[in-house]
């Protein structure tokens, strides 16, 4: 009948060891000796669960297996102790990876589509009192060929708020047609907004009630026809601030939570094309400090009025817009906020300049950081040219115009997402306090694991343990060994570490015990239950341990957690 012994293996030197702590342990503790501080020392090492120590600790003069030991045992200190500066180097540094997902959805909200006229001023909507007030801006002369007469000094002083609202193109009459989705828009569906282009309109800004588009592709998305209106342009008599060589619209694709700052993020479309812009939309997610330099929205905070969530746009105009306050006493009509407007002299001789240097030292003066949640979209554009032939007639006589002046200033602008899908790009964690605090831990693992060759050699220095190995295979030989027995003696269990005793699980077989070198190995015992009733086992191992003899043993020691 199979019985399971614990046995407890103790070197012949750590006997000493511990008769002479069972025999101090008998002593009062008020009449205890004092003994060496090396035997305390020494006692210590003995107990301790580091490798090599003990050998290096041991009463005496110094030797030079002391000596090995304790090299041995510095050089694998230093190993760790470079190996744990590493990681917390690394873990100091703080990095980060970008992680990329593509998720689907039914249905997606449809960006923020804001247009400019480049032409910022109307030549026909402008008064002789307009082209006095600015003349400094426009550079245009009178259009009284005789020039600006005495009384003209009379005029009131100007609104720029009013002049811009008043000249800037009208998007009912720039629009000619515009869909969504197969639906129908009009005028009605863009709202007013005021960039450094003048006025501008943005549609679906309102990010209350947003659109939404449940199909990618064209047809699928805003489709508009716009008339830009060349012949308003003003006439370039000099070179100004003002002065613009391009004709055409900006456009600008923004998240409903920011507002336009199309003159650095807008693209430009020239009229006689039919211009697509397949979009796909952009999540990211950005660390704040110390991994990254983002920055995140606070709750209640208001950068600028209508936009409650912190964006690089609203800071930067929020920014300009102190930096002119600052100089001028003043802001410019395209700025938020209820200070007063300059007026056309100020722009030209304060705020001008005040925002074109703001602008150019953005890094110094403005600290706008990324947010650490935004919404971006990545455009391709391509292009047609219209209209044909045919088509040139057809639209000649719909809006009664002439066919070169539909080649010059009509163009079609087609917005869609490519797919129902997004891009989720989210930086992470390269290396937390969790991955440091593990790596450390694994740190001694690692060393543990390289110093089998360590083990083998305490090993070695068993009392015994020559003659075991000297006649390990005649032992095979003659102790029977049955295919149970061989298993366990080949993948013998680990040690528990229990003070200085090493304990093996064996199944008992058959008896063993007649071999001298085996009985040094075992000079203690546990009381073990077998059947019941309480037994000693001394002095002998049983069949199952015969094949630690010299084959099995190499497979042994490295399982074997010995001190």
């Amino acid at each position: 009948m199979p019985i399971e012994i614990v046995c407890k293996i103790k070197f012949a030197e750590e006997d000493e060891k511990q008769k002479e702590k069972e025999e101090g342990d008998k002593e009062s503790l008020i009449e205890e000796p004092a003994r060496p501080r090396s035997r305390d020392l020494a006692a210590f090492a003995s107990t301790s669960t580091l490798h090599g120590l003990g050998h290096i600790c041991r009463s005496g003069r110094l030797g030079v297996r002391q000596t090995l030991w304790a090299l041995a045992f510095l050089a694998s200190l230093a190993f760790f102790l470079y190996q744990a500066t590493k990681s917390a180097l690394l873990y100091l540094e703080h990095p980060h990876v970008m992680a990329l997902d593509e998720e689907a959805t039914r249905e997606m909200v449809f960006p923020a589509i804001t247009i400019c006229n480049i032409n910022r001023y109307r030549h026909s909507a402008l008064t002789d009192a307009d082209i006095f007030h600015l003349a400094n801006m426009t550079g245009l002369p009178p259009k009284d060929r005789d020039g600006h007469k005495a009384t003209d000094l009379l005029y009131p002083d100007p609104d720029m708020a009013d002049i811009v609202n008043r000249t800037g193109h009208q998007l009912d009459d720039m629009l000619k047609s515009c869909n969504f989705s197969g639906e129908n828009c009009s005028s009605r569906d863009f709202t007013v907004v005021y960039t450094r282009y003048g006025k501008c309109y943005t549609f679906n800004g309102d990010r209350r009630n947003p659109r939404v588009t449940r199909q990618g592709g064209m047809g699928n998305g805003l489709e508009i026809m716009l008339d830009i209106q060349q012949e308003e342009y003003l006439p370039i008599w000099r070179e100004t601030n003002e002065t613009s060589f391009e004709a055409g619209i900006r456009v600008q694709i923004h998240s409903q939570d920011e507002p336009p700052y199309i003159h650095q993020l807008g693209f430009g479309v020239s009229p006689g094309f039919q211009t697509f812009v397949s979009c796909q939309e952009q999540r990211l997610t950005y660390l704040p400090q110390p991994w990254g330099n983002c920055r995140a929205s606070v709750q209640g905070e208001q950068m600028l009025p209508g936009y409650d969530t912190y964006s690089i746009a609203a800071c930067r105009l929020q920014c300009e817009k102190e930096a002119v306050v600052r100089s001028c006493h003043c802001r410019m009509v395209h700025m938020p906020g209820n200070e007063s407007i300059c007026s056309p002299n100020v722009y030209i001789e304060c705020a001008d300049h005040t925002l074109d240097a703001a602008v150019e030292d953005s890094q110094e003066r403005c600290s706008c950081p990324t947010p650490c949640n935004l919404t971006r979209y990545g455009k391709e554009i391509s292009m047609v040219r219209i209209p044909n032939k045919g088509s040139a007639r057809y639209l000649a006589r719909k809006y009664n115009k002439n066919e070169t002046y539909i080649r010059e200033n009509f163009l079609v602008l087609d917005i869609f997402f490519e797919a129902l899908n997004y891009e989720a790009i989210e930086q992470k964690k390269a290396y937390d306090l969790a991955g440091l605090l593990g790596d450390i831990g694994d740190q001694p693992q690692d060393l543990h694991k390289g110093s089998h060759a360590v083990k083998g050699a305490q090993v070695m220095q068993a009392p015994g343990a020559e003659d075991l190995l000297t006649e390990g295979p005649t032992l095979q030989q003659k102790a029977p060994v049955t295919p149970v027995g061989e298993e366990l003696c080949g993948q013998a269990r680990d040690g528990c570490r229990a003070g200085s005793w090493l304990l093996i699980h064996v199944q008992v077989l058959t008896e063993w015990d007649h071999h001298p070198g085996i009985k040094p190995l075992l000079q203690h015992t546990q009381v073990v239950q077998v059947g019941g009733q309480p037994a000693h086992v001394a002095g002998h191992v049983r069949a199952g341990c015969a094949r630690l003899a010299l084959g099995k043993l190499l497979q042994v020691v490295p399982a074997l957690h010995l001190p």
